[in-house]
């Protein structure tokens, strides 16, 4: 589904990535995790062709994500409040990110129904723009909006950031039944160990850039992700 070859990104001359082959399959949840400055929103911007690489290319579905938009009608995405129109009101932008991505008026209905219990009366029928709510709040907007119009690929950067713990709760349940019943293939970086070994099948750990594991997730991931971090 998303292949990534010989991939390096450089800023000012320093190295920010090198990774020589990801290959992520469909179907799958995929985590990143690392510290600050490991790489892992770089990686994210370039899979989504925000940024370009200094050298080797990614391919999503076959296609090169830098020569052709095909991928895009795929993909859904939300690294941070960038994302957000936040002069619109919540229900204004989720009928502009609908009609982008070609929903009737009744379907957009639909999906903000849908996202009821993720957005826990807190974010629709306010009368406030998306500026005037709290960054948790605006969490929820970024990455319901991000799961708008069936996508087959998610990415999200730190989503569990700024969520109050009944919602991050909410988040995982939503990821894993998005994730069986519509197959999406899920690309989540975090800093919280216990979420991403929670819902990830998959976990990559970032270190300068470079891949230092790549660790299929069972009984005792958690337990060797915090013995890695803890050096």
């Amino acid at each position: 589904m998303i292949q990534v070859n010989n991939l390096t990104k450089s800023y000012n001359g320093v190295e920010a990535l090198n990774i020589n082959s990801l290959k992520i399959e469909k179907g799958t949840c995929f985590g990143l995790v690392g510290n600050n400055g490991a790489g892992k929103t770089t990686l994210f911007r370039l899979v989504l062709d925000l940024i370009r690489p200094n050298e080797g290319f990614i391919e999503i579905a076959g296609k090169n994500v830098a020569s052709t938009e095909q991928w895009k009608q795929l993909t859904g995405s939300f690294l941070d409040q960038g994302f957000l129109i936040d002069f619109l009101q919540p229900e204004e932008f989720f009928e502009f990110t609908g009609k982008i991505k070609g929903l009737s008026q009744d379907d957009i209905q639909l999906f903000i129904k849908e996202m009821e219990d993720f957005f826990n009366g807190e974010v629709i029928g306010k009368k406030k723009l998306i500026r005037n709510l709290s960054m948790g709040n605006q969490q929820k907007i970024g990455i319901a909006a991000a799961l708008m119009g069936n996508p087959e690929i998610v990415v999200l950067d730190e989503p569990f950031n700024s969520l109050d713990p009944s919602t991050q709760i909410r988040l995982k349940n939503l990821v894993k039944r998005k994730k069986e019943e519509k197959k999406i293939t899920f690309l989540i970086s975090s800093h919280d160990l216990n979420h991403i070994t929670d819902i990830c099948d998959r976990i990559v750990v970032l270190h300068e850039g470079k891949i230092a594991h790549d660790i299929l997730t069972g009984e005792d991931t958690l337990t060797a992700l915090e013995l890695y971090f803890a050096v």
